[in-house]
Order: structure tokens, then sequence, then C-alpha cells
């Protein structure tokens, strides 16, 4: 375990005092358990996309609804079930099995940003917002 000093406002320590006294925990073990859940963390995402997951915790609300938003181009959804159909139906050529590949990574990279997202924006506003 490492030791770090922090300078917080006098408002913040009277909260984390209070918590920890109605927890009955010490005042560290509780920031200690915060700052684990707050801080972000995408290990178990794939390598090319830890950065960009990590770096959406400091996104504003309004970006981060964008990429809730976000969807693929309908040409390229289009191109997905073709190919994944075709799949089914027999082997594909090594070019179209590269193409449903990479729109496959993509569809991915989409829904692992909208999960991340929705993760952000329901931690802020304090409430789930898939349950809505």
């Amino acid at each position: 375990m490492a030791t770090i000093t922090l300078n917080l406002p006098e408002p913040t320590m009277k909260q984390a005092y209070q918590a920890a006294a109605s927890l009955r925990r010490p005042v560290e073990d509780l920031l200690a358990d915060m700052l684990s859940t707050l801080l972000p963390t995408a290990d178990n995402a794939p390598a090319t996309m830890q950065t960009e997951l990590t770096r959406m915790t400091w996104m504003d609300d309004k970006a981060l609804w964008e990429l809730v938003d976000a969807e693929m181009s309908d040409h390229d959804e289009r191109k997905l079930r073709q190919l994944s159909e075709m799949q089914g139906e027999r082997p594909l050529s090594t070019h179209k099995q590269k193409e449903l590949n990479a729109l496959r990574e993509q569809y991915g990279h989409i829904t692992l940003r909208k999960a991340r997202a929705y993760a952000l924006l329901s931690l802020r506003g304090g409430k789930p917002l898939l349950n809505q």
C-alpha cells in the first residue's frame, strides 16, 4: 500500500468524516474505497480502446450523450448483417471474412463506448439510466 497526502477542502473533509462515522469506518479506508470505485479502469477492454474508455471519464455529459446516440452507418450495418448471414450458409472468402471481422470489431467498439457512457452518466446523475 502506498501513502499519499491530500489537501482537501474543509467541506469535503466534513462530508468524509460524517460518512465514515455513520459507517463506523476509518475515514482513510472510506476515502481509499471511494477512490478505487470512482477512478476509471478499462483493464478488461481491448488494449486498443483502454485509453479512449479511460478518457471518457472526463467528458462532459453532452459528449457522453453523443456517444450513447452513436450508431453504425446504415451501409455498414447492412453489410454486417449480409456477411453474417452469408457466413451461416457457407465459408466466406478471406477478403469477406476480414471485412466481417472489421465490421464486428467496429460494432463492438460502438457498444463498449455506449456502455461506458451510460455507466458514467448513471453515476453522475445518481440514478441508473437503464431503469428508466
